[in-house]
């Protein structure tokens, strides 16, 4: 959106000059201007080339300081850039932010604010260790264990180094002006040295804590996962029924309904209504597993939690694999029966059935049921299976001893701070969405499995006694200090080796950047944030934690106002998707690609193992209905005009290519209004012995010249009057019909046409 941004240019200049001095303040035009006088080809200059234009500006973008405001600046404007993942490319929904990003700062400069605008990179714990392992398994049919840990780290390194000079290379081609010397990287030694601090201050203030509860369990990372990160999905599935008899009489049953029949393994009771007056004889009964000779009987109990009009109104209770059986579990003081190993197969609480994978398991407990004489049959039912939206396989809840964030207090104070006004959330729609979010905010589980990442700062200190206790501490020594143990008093001294999730290290990613815990004078000069911009579908993920966490740990909000804009979609409203061939790279729009170089990148990803043969395969097939012709080069003015030409506030946010080479368009035609008025418009060239007639001339239009005056000043003040608004859609159509119907269709030909009778 550089065209958009230079056209901002037009407006701060008197109304009293005539519109060819404001066309000459414009940076297009002035790129216009130089283009044609260093051009030695005359015919260069006669049609709009974006590559030529933009790498005339490129030194300048990339040195220019934006953070030096002009003379008589009128205030602070600071922001941070959501750091892009380390995962790949960057993708058309990162041209947006930037896009927006920076018209806002432009804008923002030359209303004579001091601007500073920070980028930076995310390491993406759980993302960026998959797609390193699965292009370590493409390459070399290798796994990270085959690599040991120092090994694998010391290869993510180094693709973290070369994705991010790709993904700063990108953002540079797309002219956007930050601050390039504060970029950071969220596990830079300083930006861990903060994830410590902010860990160890949360654990002494009783915020953080370790427990052993269910948490979502990924198999294919062996790691826990947020609630956050789990997307539940519709599935035709089938609900068994079961039954269990009673120790005293087997002759009496009471039959359960499950759509999981392989966890009952670890089931610990049975549970019915208490309003329920076909089982509610059964209460206080216990029956006998019948796949686990010798272990004690289980109880059946009356809970409020159980639907009668589930299945048969019974239901099995296992407290280690489901989230509501835990619950259950707790109030009735129920065995945590873990039958499942990290990997996802039957352990040795599964008896007969150890070394199954889940889906094996379900299958023989079935079976082994029917040969019982226990099964009752099974019917359709749909389930919402829960998976991993970074992997896309299926949770399991499981009983693990992790580290929390306690969020009630936090996230109290997170949605007292939206209800005071104090922090504004714009669309005001998305605000009932936090309040949702927020006023059932259960407790954040921070701790990851994982290899990558910031690791946790928590010491297991072994004592003589053989008692162990857990403390958050920046070493070994300061764990035994904090406790107030020598080294004598203990027997071991270990460190937790799991490593945080990240959006605790982004949560921070606000005050870290101008050097928190130093209380640096940047800090105090940029810190809070004038404005968060960021897309709607991380409100909860990152924007509310980074509110929580500021709060406590700086206390003030990190920032006043949230703008969140809509998720990029093609141009049939399709979400976009490596595996529907609809993902975009901004290279791409700004470049041009035929049809063959797309398949291309399609290839790379297969082959890197981003993505399967079969999505490839349907991902070329999309691209052959989208782009028959390839994607034509449109530069990246015509790219950032076209992203921010839409209503930014819209859920989604549907992109056609098509109007990338529109907004191409208009630049041509901005680009020959220049030429013309250059040539035929500009006071230099009718001085001396002209300088009558250009007088005469002048005055003949002066009536042209007030109704073109006037045009410029109403689109003045609704350009201004948008960008306050943050309403880019409304400045960018204004502008485009000011310069293209008013200033082009009208004024330039009206002087044209007087200037050419009169000369």
């Amino acid at each position: 959106m550089k065209m958009h941004s230079r056209a901002f240019c037009l407006m701060r200049l008197p109304q009293t000059s005539t519109i060819l001095s404001h066309l000459h303040q414009g940076s297009f035009a002035r790129s216009s201007a130089h283009y044609l006088s260093t051009s030695n080809d005359q015919d260069v200059g006669r049609a709009y080339n974006p590559s030529y234009v933009e790498s005339k500006w490129q030194d300048r973008w990339d040195t220019h300081s934006p953070g030096n405001s002009p003379s008589g600046k009128s205030g602070r404007f600071s922001m941070v850039l959501p750091p892009p993942n380390i995962t790949g490319q960057l993708h058309l929904g990162h041209a947006l932010t930037l896009a927006v990003q920076d018209a806002l700062c432009r804008w923002r400069r030359m209303r004579g604010d001091e601007v500073v605008w920070v980028p930076g990179t995310d390491h993406a714990g759980i993302a960026t260790q998959v797609i390193v392992e699965k292009a370590l398994w493409a390459e070399q049919r290798r796994t990270r264990l085959h690599l040991g840990r120092r090994e694998f780290l010391k290869r993510i390194w180094k693709w973290r180094s070369d994705r991010s000079d790709q993904i700063y290379r990108q953002m540079k081609a797309l002219g956007v002006t930050l601050d390039w010397d504060k970029a950071v990287f969220t596990m830079d030694p300083d930006m861990s040295e903060a994830v410590t601090e902010a860990f160890i201050r949360l654990f002494d203030a009783g915020l953080v804590y370790r427990a052993q509860t269910l948490v979502n369990w990924s198999c294919y990372l062996q790691s826990a996962v947020s609630d956050i990160e789990v997307e539940h999905q519709p599935v035709d599935g089938t609900m068994v029924d079961f039954a269990y008899c009673w120790d005293e009489d087997p002759s009496e049953e009471i039959v359960v309904s499950t759509t999981r029949p392989e966890t009952m393994l670890g089931d610990a009771a049975v549970a019915v209504s208490p309003c329920d007056d076909r089982w509610r004889h059964w209460v206080g009964r216990r029956v006998t597993h019948p796949l686990r000779p010798g272990r004690p009987a289980l109880p059946v109990v009356a809970d409020g939690v159980v639907d009668p009009h589930f299945g048969t109104g019974a239901v099995k209770i296992t407290p280690a694999h489901d989230f509501n059986d835990f619950d259950v579990g707790k109030r009735h003081n129920l065995e945590m029966l873990t039958i499942l190993s990290e990997d996802g197969r039957i352990n040795e609480n599964g008896g007969q059935f150890q070394g199954l994978s889940r889906v094996e398991a379900r299958l023989a407990v079935v079976e082994a049921l029917k040969e019982l004489g226990l099964f009752r049959g099974e019917r359709p039912h749909q389930v919402a299976v829960p998976v991993c939206s970074r992997t896309g396989d299926v949770i399991e809840p499981m009983v693990k001893h992790q580290w929390f964030v306690r969020c009630d207090q936090m996230a109290a104070a997170a949605l007292e701070a939206v209800e005071a006004g104090e922090l504004v959330i714009d669309p005001p729609a998305l605000a009932a969405t936090w309040r949702k979010w927020l006023g059932g905010c259960r407790d954040w589980c921070v701790s990851r499995q994982l290899w990558w990442g910031h690791q946790i700062p928590a010491y297991c200190v072994r004592c003589l006694d053989g008692t162990e206790r857990w403390v958050a501490a920046a070493s070994d020594q300061d764990a035994l200090s904090k406790l107030g143990l020598t080294p004598a008093d203990v027997t071991a001294v270990r460190r937790d080796q799991d490593v945080m999730d990240t959006w605790f290290s982004s949560a921070l990613f606000p005050f870290t950047v101008f050097g928190w815990p130093k209380q640096t004078p940047e800090l105090a000069q940029q810190y809070p944030l004038s404005l968060m911009e960021t897309g709607h579908d991380i409100l909860f993920f990152w924007v509310a934690r980074m509110v929580m966490l500021g709060q406590a740990l700086t206390g003030q909000l990190p920032f006043k106002k949230v703008l969140l804009h809509g998720l990029i979609c093609d141009a049939h409203g399709r979400k976009m998707s490596k595996s529907l061939g609809n993902v975009i790279d901004p290279d791409t729009i700004i470049e041009g690609a035929t049809l063959d170089q797309l398949h291309q990148q399609v290839d790379a990803s297969a082959a890197q193992g981003y993505i399967s043969q079969e999505e490839a395969e349907k991902a070329k097939q999309s691209q052959r209905s989208l782009y028959p012709e390839g994607i034509p080069a449109c530069g990246a003015d015509a790219l950032r005009f076209s992203l921010c030409t839409t209503d930014l506030r819209n859920t989604f946010l549907n992109l056609d290519v098509r109007e990338a080479r529109q907004a191409r368009l208009f630049g041509n035609k901005l680009w020959q209004a220049t030429r013309f008025a250059l040539r035929h418009l500009a006071d230099t060239g009718y001085r001396c012995d002209e300088q009558a007639r250009w007088s005469r001339l002048r005055d003949a239009q002066a009536p042209l010249n007030r109704w073109m005056l006037s045009c410029l000043s109403a689109c003045v003040e609704t350009c201004s009057t948008s960008m306050e608004q943050h309403c880019l859609h409304t400045a960018t159509n204004v502008m485009h019909y000011t310069l293209y119907r008013q200033f082009c269709d009208v004024y330039l030909v009206g002087r044209h046409r007087t200037f050419s009778l009169d000369w």
